[in-house]
């Protein structure tokens, strides 16, 4: 049988230029027990495949490819579990952000929702009236570049207004400098009003000019409908294919993650290479 040849293995000098990169945010093995036989660069490669190209667990190539796709797997969850993830892609944020000149944390946020079906997996879900579907929302605040600053995954059936507070409470900690967000009409609500003022945020509202019919590039705005747009790169975010809100928020976090690696090891190429 003759080797089948996987592009995102093929990338030696990628993979090269983000190896100093990922070595210091991968956290080491736990004191105790069986020293940890699994490379975890293959492991993050093993998960970028997946949200990039969208497989199955069970589809994922198999050794030496990548790890088995239980290990991969469980690993995912228990960096999940730990906060592996969150704290990686805070990481490259404030190191993207002092790269550039720029202070590690922004005072200012922009924050919409994007709204996609679900699958028979299960898991919370709820009908959005506004787009028509049922499924999950992604809630989202991005920084004035774009990068991802928290996401939220919950059922569409809640309004954005009212699913602000719980990603503020994510966001606002790690970010001490942030005053300002920068949001649509649909959060123009007492709840986002009252949860902006519970942290300490002023929330302004970027509306379409009167009049205005057909797509309209908004002020503020169009950074976080970009980086929605990027997203929509990965295959595994076509869709909500996770059982559990929480996986599906990893999902999110790992595809910025491994577009703010991209960013930081090609600062002059800012797309990323197809699969």
């Amino acid at each position: 049988m003759r080797a089948i040849a996987l592009p995102v293995k093929s990338l030696d000098d990628a993979k090269s230029r983000l190896a100093p990169l990922l070595a210091p945010l991968v956290p080491p093995a736990k004191p105790g027990g069986r020293p940890r036989s699994t490379d975890t660069r293959n492991l993050l490669d093993g998960l970028f495949y997946l949200v990039r190209t969208g497989c199955q667990w069970r589809h994922l190539p198999p050794p030496p490819a990548f790890p088995p796709w239980r290990t991969v797997y469980g690993y995912m969850r228990v960096f999940l579990r730990d906060g592996v993830w969150e704290s990686i892609r805070h990481r490259l944020v404030v190191m993207l952000r002092e790269g550039v000149g720029r202070e590690a944390s922004p005072s200012a946020a922009v924050i919409d929702t994007q709204s996609v079906k679900t699958t028979e997996a299960g898991g919370a879900r709820g009908w959005d009236a506004a787009k028509r579907l049922k499924g999950r929302k992604r809630h989202v605040a991005v920084d004035t570049d774009g990068l991802l600053l928290g996401v939220i995954v919950h059922a569409a059936n809640i309004q954005d207004a009212d699913g602000l507070g719980d990603l503020l409470k994510q966001v606002k900690p790690l970010y001490a400098w942030l005053r300002v967000v920068f949001a649509d009409s649909v959060y123009n609500r007492l709840a986002a009003l009252l949860a902006c003022f519970l942290a300490g945020l002023a929330l302004i509202i970027v509306r379409r000019p009167a009049g205005a019919t057909g797509f309209i590039v908004q002020p503020r705005r169009w950074v976080v409908e970009r980086t929605l747009g990027w997203f929509g790169r990965w295959r595994r975010l076509s869709r909500d294919y996770e059982g559990l809100p929480e996986v599906s928020e990893a999902m999110v976090t790992l595809a910025a993650i491994r577009l703010m690696l991209h960013r930081l090891a090609h600062p002059n190429r800012r797309r990323l290479p197809a699969p």
